[in-house]
């Protein structure tokens, strides 16, 4: 597998963008979807990146953006479901938080879902060092979210 930078509104993204984007559509109530479209993942204070099997086909992708301060957000993590259980969840996310790193950050925040479709990922933040915190940077409290953070200054 090969993670890279990418460009969320390119062609061949497209589809891995659409199946999350309707995975989330599809298992949180409208208000508490916070996941962001292609021209979303184009601001220029995220950075995209896609995981491609080795024919170049897109199977996963990630994004983090800079926030205020020193601290960074993970934004629409996911790999298609026909690719999971291999770990390439953990592959991606520990890209993500060595990209953090790597730009100075001293926290790296979260927001996902409470539903029973968002229990792997949950478990995969917990297992890698995150922990529940309070909404951070343009949240607000909400029954339907799990706010994370993972302090990389340690």
């Amino acid at each position: 597998m090969n993670i890279g930078l990418d460009d969320p509104t390119s062609g061949d993204v497209a589809p891995l963008l659409q199946r999350h984007l309707q995975l989330m559509w599809d298992t949180s109530p409208p208000e508490s979807v916070h996941a962001l479209d292609a021209s979303g993942l184009a601001d220029p204070k995220v950075r995209f990146f896609t995981m491609r099997d080795d024919d170049g086909t897109p199977v996963g992708m990630g994004a983090v953006k800079q926030l205020s301060g020193p601290e960074g957000e993970i934004k629409s993590m996911h790999i298609l479901s026909e690719a999971r259980g291999r770990g390439l969840a953990r592959v991606m996310l520990d890209h993500l938080i060595d990209v953090a790193r790597a730009s100075g950050w001293r926290r790296l925040n979260l927001e996902t879902g409470v539903e029973p479709a968002f229990a792997p990922a949950r478990a995969l933040y917990a297992r890698a060092g995150f922990v529940e915190c309070g909404p951070f940077e343009g949240y607000r409290l909400d029954p339907n979210s799990v706010f994370m953070t993972l302090d990389l200054s340690a």
